[in-house]
């Protein structure tokens, strides 16, 4: 069996809030991160954050820029703090990002080579953004890839499915958290 990791991406409070469409989400990938850490997979976190100020961001961002005008420090800030429900152990690896991919401006790569690790299982909000964007660029690195895809969630249900069907499945295994957790016992 390869070497992997759990990633959970982006499942901030404020996130979470805004995705409301799959209440059974949050307790399936509970499950599975229960499921990882009782087979010794490493669970690692991955959050959106800045320093104070936001010097990270330019207003140029589409994404982000709106971040400059003022406000709390989303790093700081309970909105942006991992959603209790699936909350990392005091020893589990929380990566903080820059931008979408779970790889911009973080220390990801670092971690999963220290590790060891050779194959990501991509969870997270949205499915067309940190997902995709953290799909791509580990296919590039050359990291093995597992998408569940009831794992991610999306606040347009077909986007979801088409990334999923046509789009991810050319680069990962496509698969359900229950089948994933239960291939986990078998190995």
């Amino acid at each position: 069996m390869a070497n992997q990791a759990l990633l959970v991406m982006d499942v901030q409070n404020s996130v979470v809030s805004r995705i409301a469409s799959d209440t059974e989400y949050l307790p399936r990938l509970a499950k599975a991160i229960d499921a990882a850490r009782a087979a010794g997979v490493p669970v690692i976190y991955v959050v959106v954050g800045f320093r104070p100020g936001f010097p990270e961001v330019s207003s140029r961002n589409r994404m982000f820029g709106a971040l400059t005008s003022g406000g709390a420090n989303p790093a700081t800030a309970d909105a942006f703090q991992v959603h209790e429900a699936v909350a990392p152990r005091l020893d589990e690896v929380v990566v903080t990002k820059r931008r979408v991919s779970a790889f911009a401006g973080s220390d990801l790569d670092v971690v999963l080579r220290a590790k060891g690790i050779d194959t990501l299982v991509l969870t997270g909000i949205a499915t067309s953004g940190v997902v995709l964007s953290t799909l791509r660029q580990a296919a590039d690195l050359d990291f093995g890839l597992v998408v569940p895809a009831d794992g991610c969630l999306d606040a347009d249900p077909e986007v979801h499915r088409v990334l999923v069907e046509k789009v991810f499945a050319r680069q990962a295994e496509i698969t359900n958290l229950a089948d994933w957790a239960a291939s986990l016992r078998t190995s």
